[in-house]
């Protein structure tokens, strides 16, 4: 494939292509994050990530590999480049990861397919039980916007809908050489049938699944934990979030961790719970209404405060390692979101956020931070990389597993 050059384009927050280079970059600038842990500490075993390619998943591989010498095998559903568009952002990073793993003598496999699909967790768990034996340790790091029922064959569609009444949010709009603004927008409630849908998606069925494979295979390691990562969200966006149809798919996933821990891992004396993490800017975070403003001030109070996601899973892996890294919470909830639950932090942000449209965005220290935050999930807006230069962007999947 000929070498291009290749610039941000597209809508809002979905962009076209994604930049090589700059993807290799943002993985470099978050193994930096993670510092080198005494050999000693180094436990992590043998470790299975679902949705290994962004976001908190990426964070959590990464503190797995770095911080913990983790043997680690990746999930993720990524796609390679054609002739007219790059790979997805998930295939450079990933590609990236397993390139420089290996330089430093790290244990690193990605596979790329869906995680809803049988065929593909029945082959990952043959890779595993090749690859490790047993499993110590699963974190299910998972955002689809749809998934097949393989019980059914139905296919289910996941809305961001508020449930009971319209909902009126105002978010920030940004990008085409404008100054960033303040937008609202009317959701109507969602249906019984997108309530539905949306658990089915991004419930605890899909995880279930995956650790009733696992210990059906007898690939449960001694002292074997499972995580899933999800959010609690602010009581300011919780008519879009936790109290819509989001919140009901976090309630059936943290109520199925509970359900895990008395069942398919009570004999083993395993124990699954959920690990709620702090807001940041991903792709599944920026489509949710409101949510750019919030993210926007939470960046302005929050300040220093802020812990980005390889901190938090650096966290994670210490509390799956034995040490006091956070504190779970009277409903199993391992709690990682505390720097953006500081009392003093949730205070300032709700006075800023019933400000008039104006003042919010001249109160903005920092109007252009949350568009390039979004740049910067496809590659972009990196410190250190000249966009000008051709990148060549067919990249081979590491390995032979792709």
């Amino acid at each position: 494939m000929v070498a291009k050059v290749i610039r941000p384009a597209g809508m809002g927050v979905i962009l076209l292509d994604a930049h090589p280079v700059g993807c290799a970059r943002i993985v470099d600038e978050m193994i930096a994050e993670v510092p080198d842990a005494p050999t000693d500490t180094r436990t992590g075993g043998a470790a299975l990530v679902i949705g290994c390619s962004a976001g908190y998943g990426l964070a959590a591989t990464i503190a797995g590999l770095y911080g913990r010498r983790a043997r680690v095998l990746g999930l993720c559903f990524e796609r390679p480049a054609s002739q007219r568009r790059s790979a997805s952002a998930g295939w450079y990073r990933v590609a990236a990861l397993a390139d420089r793993a290996r330089a430093d003598g790290l244990d690193f496999e990605p596979v790329s397919g869906d995680c809803f699909d049988p065929a593909v967790r029945s082959a990952v768990l043959d890779r595993a039980a090749a690859k490790f034996g047993r499993i110590g340790t699963l974190i299910y790091s998972v955002a689809a916007p749809r998934r097949a029922d393989p019980r059914t064959g139905a296919t289910y569609q996941s809305a961001v809908k508020p449930i009971g009444a319209a909902y009126s949010a105002r978010s920030l709009t940004f990008g085409g050489g404008k100054p960033v603004a303040v937008k609202e927008a009317t959701l109507g409630p969602a249906t019984d049938a997108e309530i539905e849908a949306t658990v089915k998606v991004m419930g605890g069925e899909d995880w279930t699944d995956w650790v009733a494979d696992l210990a059906g295979r007898d690939l449960l390691a001694p002292g074997f934990r499972t995580v899933a990562l999800t959010y609690l969200g602010s009581d300011l966006t919780a008519p879009i979030y936790r109290k819509g149809t989001i919140g009901r798919a976090k309630d059936h996933l943290e109520a199925t961790a509970g359900q895990l821990t008395g069942t398919v891992l009570c004999e083993s004396g395993g124990r699954a719970l959920t690990s709620v993490n702090g807001a940041v800017v991903t792709l599944s975070s920026v489509a949710i209404p409101g949510i750019s403003l919030y993210l926007s001030l939470l960046h302005e109070v929050a300040g220093s405060a802020a812990q980005s996601p390889v901190r938090q899973s650096i966290r994670l892996w210490e509390y799956l390692s034995g040490a006091p890294g956070a504190d779970v919470d009277d409903q199993g909830r391992l709690r990682l979101d505390d720097w953006e639950f500081d009392a003093d932090v949730q205070d300032q942000l709700r006075r800023r956020w019933h400000d008039a449209d104006s003042a919010i965005t001249a109160g903005l220290s920092d109007p252009g931070w949350f568009g390039r935050e979004v740049e910067r999930l496809y590659g972009f807006s990196v410190g250190g990389v000249d966009y000008a230069q051709p990148v060549e962007l067919d990249v081979a999947w590491p390995g032979d597993c792709g």
